[in-house]
């Protein structure tokens, strides 16, 4: 499992024009994009999960769980492009659909259960994703 995270001010995704998943957070909050492999299972989405809840990337060396920010999960299979060879990327290391989505739920699920309030994309759709990236902060996370 791969999980880019990046701190913002303010996130949401869109599908068809409508938002279905936001945050505004009243300091950071952190966006997740989450890319699943062949070898994720159960365990893997709750470590990841508890990794992710304490990564200190907030304003003061800070976690999510320290101020309770909360958390934007989209799915994201292209975290697992190689690009290695040739101009387009293979998409061999992403999980496919059947796969991933249950373990992106489970992973949100998991955040959710550590504490935080946690928002979604919707699993497969063509999503549009907005955010102040405030930093900038970016961090690829990988187990």
């Amino acid at each position: 499992m791969r999980v880019l995270v990046q701190r913002v001010s303010s996130a949401h995704v869109s599908v068809d024009g409508q938002i279905v998943g936001a945050i505004e957070p009243e300091g950071q909050g952190l966006l997740a994009l989450v890319g699943v492999t062949h070898t994720d299972d159960s365990a893997t989405a709750q470590r990841m999960a508890e990794k992710l809840w304490q990564l200190r990337i907030l304003d003061d060396q800070l976690s999510a769980a320290d101020v309770g920010a909360p958390i934007l999960v989209v799915s994201q299979f292209t975290l697992y492009a190689d690009t290695a060879k040739g101009r387009r990327p293979s998409w061999n290391a992403a999980a496919p659909g059947p796969v991933a989505e249950p373990l992106v739920d489970e992973f949100a699920e998991a955040l959710r259960r550590l504490g935080a309030t946690v928002a979604t994309g919707r699993f497969g759709a063509h999503m549009q994703v907005e955010l102040v990236n405030d930093g900038p902060v970016t961090v690829l996370l990988e187990l």
